[in-house]
């Protein structure tokens, strides 16, 4: 098994997710983590070569995946990503957005395209995935939505006003979308679906391997995680998992942070 994959019981078998920015770092861990634990994994993402690669690693593992070129900041796109999931897997019954960007820079010198950029790939992408993908987890008992939030939701760092903004409305999304499904008063009893948010700290990604791979930057930025080390990213893979779990059924409109103990200095 690949040592990506999650080391837990859990077993989702006969279940499809669906991983957006499923390509790389956050979203390759969960994917692989996933497919271990038996789900089919639909991998979206812009880069086919890429997507391609994680498909290849799932299907080495002994898993099964298929991959999806899609926009998903583009309401026509993702209609075309329903259809096209639809007809190769079956219908979605785990959903995590994961596909996210961010801008570093002041406030004032952001352009308002490149703000729109950053809110419209963070947030408005979960809204139209959301929209698209949750009808189809009704009537079935089980749906599980998981929304890749951040500890800039609750925090904050100078250059980061869009990403921080887009990402605390993503909360407020998750918190709102979890209420909306946990309605238990109709006549067919309750949804079964969870929407939850996992908000990582600092992670071991590509993204940060030139911080990494730098000793004193490494050293300066490890000394203010209070755990004295970069989060693992099979550590996301195995808390994915658990939320998409039968047995976290009673878990749902909240936000997991991970993230070594930072935030909570």
């Amino acid at each position: 098994m690949d040592s990506m994959a999650t080391s837990n019981n859990t077993n989702l078998s006969g279940k499809i997710a669906l991983i957006t920015g499923g390509s790389r770092g956050l979203g390759r861990a969960m994917a692989l983590s996933l497919s271990a634990a038996g789900a089919t994994i639909a991998l979206v993402a812009r880069d086919l070569d890429k997507l391609n690669s994680v498909k290849a690693e799932i299907e080495a593992a002994g898993g099964k995946a298929a991959v999806f070129v899609a926009d998903v900041v583009s309401e026509e796109s993702v209609a075309q990503l329903v259809t096209d999931v639809t007809a190769q897997l079956g219908t979605v019954q785990i959903l995590i957005n994961n596909a996210g960007m961010n801008i570093r820079k002041n406030l004032t010198d952001f352009t308002l395209d490149e703000w729109n950029r950053v809110l419209d790939t963070n947030l408005t992408s979960v809204f139209l995935m959301c929209k698209a993908f949750v009808p189809g987890m009704k009537g079935t008992g089980y749906g599980r939505v998981l929304n890749m939030t951040s500890i800039m939701s609750h925090i904050s760092l100078p250059g980061r006003a869009a990403y921080s903004s887009s990402k605390a409305a993503l909360l407020g999304l998750t918190r709102a979308l979890a209420l909306e499904l946990a309605d238990h008063t109709g006549a067919d009893g309750p949804t079964g679906i969870t929407v939850n948010g996992i908000s990582p700290g600092p992670f071991g990604t590509e993204m940060n391997t030139p911080l990494m791979q730098n000793p004193e930057l490494n050293a300066q930025f490890v000394a203010n995680i209070p755990v004295g080390r970069w989060g693992k990213v099979e550590e996301i893979g195995s808390l994915a998992c658990y939320l998409c779990s039968e047995d976290a059924g009673f878990i749902t409109g909240t936000d997991i942070l991970i993230d070594g103990g930072w935030t909570a200095k």
